[in-house]
């Protein structure tokens, strides 16, 4: 895979990075991720790795964009509200760069049909809003070999994970957050500066593993508090008794 003049200069200010380099442009390009959700989370993690090069998206969600969404998902406008958030975000990519492959999945990915939508995919990122969604999107990806980014936000407080097989998002979270009617930033509200911060790092944490910069930070949940303005990193153990990894 080589990259051309116009992507050579379109990501000159990454290739010249030491830690990146043509060697860790080339394996963005080569990269397939999909992206759950595209609301608050998804729409800071699009724009960036869409802007980063990676060479496929896929970008699943069955929702539509309402008003309430605006504060916190730049990606719409007023004039896409009734309109599917998949189509438009892949409109948006499209336009922000033609280099790249996307394909929008207008459906909402639960544990029947995760294995198929996430399959031949190098990374999934999870912004989804409902730990029933997490699970099933953790679980598949397990099964899969895939490595699953989770990042989530509500009122101040965000979170950033990076699972590869064991431990999983479950042996973080247990099993009692199975039911779809779980506490989400509809009733508890959320900013939308945090989820924008959440999403970055998402994206940033994914162009890290994809690339290979740094250590491999598998196993760790990065914990943000947008009143006090800190993080926290903590590992994550493996449960013994999870029902996905163990």
């Amino acid at each position: 895979m080589t990259l051309s003049n116009a992507e050579l200069e379109r990501y000159a200010r990454q290739i010249v990075l030491r830690e990146v380099g043509g060697v860790g442009q080339n394996k963005l390009k080569a990269a397939r991720v999909a992206v759950i959700g595209a609301g608050g989370i998804g729409s800071a993690v699009i724009p960036a790795l869409a802007g980063a090069g990676i060479g496929r998206l896929t970008i699943i969600d069955d929702d539509v964009v309402e008003l309430a969404n605006l504060h916190r998902q730049p990606l719409f406008d007023e004039a896409d509200v009734g309109q599917p958030k998949a189509d438009l975000s892949a409109t948006f990519v499209k336009k922000l760069n033609r280099h790249i492959g996307v394909r929008p999945v207008q459906q909402r990915i639960n544990a029947d049909n995760a294995a198929e939508l996430l399959a031949d995919h190098d990374l999934v990122i999870d912004g989804s809003d409902n730990f029933a969604t997490r699970l099933a999107v953790s679980d598949a990806s397990v099964r899969l070999g895939t490595p699953l980014i989770s990042a989530a936000a509500v009122q101040f407080q965000g979170q950033v994970g990076l699972f590869r097989g064991r431990p999983c998002y479950r042996c973080f979270v247990g099993d009692a957050f199975d039911a779809e009617d779980c506490d989400n930033c509809a009733e508890l509200g959320v900013l939308g500066a945090l989820t924008g911060t959440m999403g970055n790092f998402a994206a940033l944490l994914a162009i890290n593993a994809l690339v290979g910069v740094g250590e491999d930070a598998a196993g760790k949940v990065h914990l943000f508090d947008g009143v006090k303005l800190n993080w926290r990193t903590i590992r994550i153990p493996p449960d013994p008794a999870c029902k996905t990894c163990a």
